[in-house]
Parts: C-alpha cells; structure tokens; sequence
C-alpha cells in the first residue's frame, strides 16, 4: 500500500519519448527564437531543462542521453543540434549545394515573362515540341517550352505574338 501522503509529490523519470519530445520543443523554441540553435550541442547542456521538471539524477542522465542518440540529429558546422532535418536530408542538402555550386547556378526572378499553354495530342507533343525548338521561325519568340502531359507549356516575353502565331499555323 501506498505510504506518501497527499503532500508528497511523486517524482518518476520521464520515459525516452517523454524527453525527445521535450528535446524538439526546446530545440524548436530556440529556433524560433534565435533564429538558429546556439546553446544545444551534447545530452549535457540540456540537462538543466529536466532538472527543474524532475528529481536530478544519474537515471534521468541516462534517459535524456539514450532520447538524444534516438533522435540521430544532424549538427551544424558548429556543432549545434539541428532540430528540423534528420541526417539524410543533411546529406541531401550538402550534394544539391555542392551541384548547384559545380554548375554555377542562380535563382532568377522572371517576373516579365508570361505562360502560354498550347493543348495537343500526347501522341503528337513530343514531335512538336522539338520542332517547335528547332524552328528557326519561333526561335526567339520563347524562353523555354516544356512537354507536359497534353500539351506543351511556354514561357515568352510577348504572348501575343506567339499566341498570333501559332494560332496562325493553326488555322
């Protein structure tokens, strides 16, 4: 039978998901916050946020080190938790910046240019999407077309004129 009375609280170590779950609060609130994590790096340096929720110990140690080597997060180049990608999408995220970087590529804003959708065939779209692009004609009258499913999209600067004239040819 229980012998502690009303007045005594009952202090239990919280359990593995207990403490990640508490782990990505901090981490998130930091983030926010900061803008980055800049105070979390080992199991350690989040023990004063469970010490002050539960009895210190080397139990609740443990328990706060097993819930930070479950979660396998990333580090920074500083050597700070990352709390929003796990380590594949580290490693996913270091081979398309180094892509990017090997071929010399930049956002570009195109805020003059326009769509244009040309409805085809799908038997038919391919073929004439490479003619499209080989034509001397229609050379300069789009940025890029693309194949899509039932037709082939344009980005130009003028869709009237390419508009006028393909639907010249169709005619």
């Amino acid at each position: 039978m229980d012998q502690s009375t009303p007045f005594e609280p009952k202090y239990k170590n919280p359990t593995r998901r207990e403490c990640e779950e508490q782990i990505k609060r901090t981490l998130m609130t930091e983030t926010l916050r900061q803008g980055a994590n800049r105070h979390f790096k080992t199991a350690k340096d989040f023990m004063p946020i469970f010490e002050a929720l539960y009895p210190s110990g080397p139990s609740l140690n443990k328990q706060v080190q097993r819930a930070v080597k479950s979660m396998n997060m990333p580090k920074d180049e500083n050597g700070y938790f990352i709390v929003d990608k796990t380590k594949d999408q580290m490693e996913q995220d270091k081979e398309i910046a180094r892509l990017l970087s090997k071929s010399f590529a930049s956002v570009v804003d195109l805020p003059e240019y326009e769509t244009l959708f040309l409805k085809t065939e799908p038997d038919y779209q391919a073929y004439l999407l490479q003619l499209l692009q080989e034509s001397d004609t229609f050379k300069d009258k789009f940025i890029t077309a693309i194949g899509s499913s039932n037709g082939i999209l344009f980005l130009t600067e003028n869709k009237a004129l390419l508009s006028t004239m393909l639907n010249g040819l169709i005619s």
